[in-house]
């Protein structure tokens, strides 16, 4: 019989080849006047400056780890190699990800500006489409790792489970780099161009005559494409990879009775790889709704192409389980579940929607908020992100409950399956990647779009055209953030229960550890909320989001103060600048925004990589499983308030500079810009690299999981 995990490659083969397709179409696409192909080509070399640097420092890091993975992991427990292997590939693909996503944003901006000549529906059609290549890259790349590990390295996965968290491990890592790194340069700039240009200088957003223009550009493409781009992959890697470790443990269970037929050909490990699949397919074919007779209403067509691929993939999702699990009660009790996943994504949109978009209430108040002020425009907009925690954790709650209920009791009350079953929700809902990212990246296209209409001085229903999708953009990439955090809340739970697993099934290997652990034959290590040292972990990784956000957000100020200097000195000393008779030095703002991304790196990847290793070998294992919950508890919340606080800032300006309460330039458009700076680090910088910050932690925690356990000094 063939092995399921080749159908799982050649999903993502054929995610891979309809991304060059999609590349190959927008190619073909005019790119405008020389103006705007000089503009879009300045914003390209800018982008690849800086992830050509940032690959210098990141490169040799990797290398780094992936040695001392090999020696002390690999070696000691004789896996030839693999979590290493992995964690390489792992680093490599998401590396990859960022960068073709990059790299095809970058050059289809000029081209949707030139589109919009035409109307809305040729704009949005190539903004998806330009978007599809990042989307089916991150997706293609992800499934592509995870299948290939799993035929590569199936026996030494059911064997040792936690040699595939290296796979993960180098996706985390990466992506953090690059998400704060593109965090901090996007916002610097985009902070410093509002605050001079924008406000003291009374000059357009993407005006040419601001010096940090080209630099604001340049951050959308390294931090909401590159960035997220990698931050999605490793979402949907180490989601697979959570479902595999708890397969490879339900497949050498002993207790398993009746369901024990179910599971001999290793159909639990490749069911996620499947699903993966599945949503490959249906993202492709919900893609195509978005055409270019749409006239109106861009945020619903796209929400249509969501809904098309949701239940494509449910379909293909219906027709998988019933052949892989021969129509028994646990094969539709795990398809109910990755039918819950589905609905989160739609369910998770709908909330991101609401409290983002200028068409509902809250973005409306923010707005008239500002007629007072930028403190009332302050306080509205902070308590609109923290009301849509609420909502969001009644999604998430009832995904879990009911995942995991499905599969427990459906199993005959196994938790183990039933915490298979809440993986499998969270591997259903990354399944549909590729028409997320696709939505998502069409933000940044078109935000680079509307930046070239601007500078390149094109007529004013052009700007109508890309003011109306760059607002849609908004909402699109606080909606992907949103995703990408919930993926992370799902994924946590099998992520826990894995490292829980693994904990005690090295302590039960050896008559020494369970001495020193105080275990007696037959007992397990229990993560009980009454041990003080399960709430010494809880404590300190609840902190860990908060302070690893403030790194961020500092980084961002101080980058941002040199940026308005600059700004600022570039007005006073270079003559002729707003009679646009000079031209300002783009490349020396360019340059503050790069050295300061790679600069203000080291801290929060550092907290991020040595507080889980050293809270593990000091306080012990117990101690790092409280880490990891509360690092998820806390850091989601905090995740889901900035990024949807931030967007809903952004979309405040963006009503009132559609005319309303004043419009451009007056008093409460001011105190709009004002709320959509502080915004600005909270939704692209700090907010998203939570969810980096929470993957990197488990982890890590798993890939050290024998050395913690056999060293730990206080257990």
């Amino acid at each position: 019989m063939i092995d399921y995990g080749y159908i799982a490659v050649a999903g993502a083969v054929i995610a891979l080849l309809y991304a060059l397709f999609l590349f190959t179409y927008i190619r073909r696409h005019d790119q405008g006047s020389p103006k705007m192909v000089e503009i879009a080509s300045a914003v390209r070399q800018g982008a690849d400056a800086f992830l050509s640097r940032e690959y210098k420092v990141i490169t040799p890091i990797a290398v780094i780890i992936a040695v001392l993975i090999y020696v002390g992991i690999d070696l000691p427990l004789k896996t030839g190699g693999a979590t290493a292997v992995g964690f390489l590939i792992g680093s490599l693909l998401s590396a990859l990800a960022g960068y073709i996503g990059m790299a095809t944003t970058v050059r289809t901006s000029s081209r949707t500006a030139q589109a919009a000549r035409k109307g809305l529906g040729s704009a949005l059609t190539l903004a998806f489409r330009g978007g599809g290549v990042m989307g089916m890259a991150v997706v293609g790349f992800g499934l592509l790792a995870v299948s290939s590990y799993y035929l590569a390295y199936q026996n030494t996965i059911i064997h040792t489970p936690t040699v595939i968290a290296g796979l993960g491990f180098g996706a985390s890592l990466i992506a953090m780099f690059m998400r704060v790194s593109g965090g901090i340069y996007t916002k610097a700039a985009d902070v410093g161009a509002d605050l001079v240009g924008k406000t003291e200088a009374g000059i357009p957003e993407d005006d040419p005559r601001n010096p940090a223009v080209i630099a604001d550009n340049v951050g959308d493409n390294v931090g909401d494409c590159a960035g997220m781009g990698a931050d999605v992959y490793e979402s949907f890697v180490v989601t697979s990879i959570a479902a595999l470790i708890l397969a490879s443990l339900i497949t050498s269970s002993k207790t398993l009775g009746n369901l024990t037929s179910l599971v001999s050909s290793h159909q639990l490990l490749v069911y996620p790889l499947l699903l993966g699949a599945a949503g490959i397919i249906g993202s492709i074919l919900g893609g195509f709704y978005i055409r270019k007779g749409i006239k109106k209403d861009p945020m619903g067509s796209l929400n249509i192409a969501l809904i098309i691929a949701a239940v494509i993939a449910a379909i293909i999702d219906a027709v998988t389980t019933y052949y892989l699990f021969s129509d028994s009660r646990l094969g539709w009790a795990l398809f109910s579940s990755a039918i819950v996943g589905i609905v989160v994504v739609v369910a998770i949109e709908r909330v991101a929607d609401y409290y983002t978009s200028y068409n509902y209430r809250p973005v409306k108040s923010i707005a008239e908020a500002s007629q007072q002020g930028p403190a009332l425009n302050f306080l509205a907009g902070f308590s609109s992100g923290l009301k849509s925690t609420a909502p969001s954790a009644v999604v998430l709650v009832l995904a879990i409950l009911s995942s995991y209920f499905i599969g427990y009791y459906a199993s005959g009350s196994n938790v183990l399956i039933g915490v298979y079953a809440t993986a499998i929700a969270a591997m259903a809902e990354l399944s549909l990647t590729g028409v997320i990212m696709s939505i998502d990246s069409f933000g940044p296209i078109t935000d680079n779009a509307n930046g070239i209409v601007e500078m390149a001085g094109l007529e004013e229903s052009v700007r109508d055209v890309t003011d109306e999708l760059d607002a849609v953009g908004n909402t699109t990439k606080a909606t992907t953030k949103a995703f990408a955090v919930m993926s992370a809340a799902l994924a946590a739970v099998a992520i826990f229960f894995a490292f829980q697993q693994a904990v005690n099934n090295q302590i039960t290997s050896s008559a020494s550890l369970m001495s020193k652990y105080g275990l007696t034959a037959g007992m397990s290590l229990s993560f009980a909320l009454s041990d003080p040292r399960v709430i010494i972990g809880l404590f300190i990784g609840s902190l860990l989001p908060f302070y690893f956000s403030s790194f961020l957000i500092e980084a961002v100020q101080r980058a941002a103060g040199k940026m308005v200097d600059e700004v600022r000195r570039q007005f006073r000393e270079i003559p002729g600048i707003m009679e646009g008779t000079a031209k300002p030095d783009y490349a020396k703002c360019v340059d503050i925004s790069t050295t300061a991304a790679i600069r203000e790196l080291a801290k929060p990847a550092l907290l991020a990589v040595v507080t889980p290793l050293v809270v593990g070998f000091v306080l012990g294992p117990l101690s790092l499983g409280g880490l990891l919950i509360g690092s998820v508890t806390s850091g989601v919340f905090l995740a889901f308030m900035m990024t949807n606080g931030g967007a809903a800032w952004d979309n405040a300006k963006k009503y009132i500079e559609l005319g309303n309460l004043g419009g451009k330039k007056s008093e409460p458009h001011k105190a709009a810009v004002m709320g959509d700076t502080v915004g600005d680090p909270f939704k692209d910088t700090a907010g998203p690299a939570i969810n980096s910050l929470i993957k990197v932690l488990n982890t890590i925690s798993i890939v050290f999981i024998t050395a913690i356990v056999i060293y730990a000094l206080f257990v």
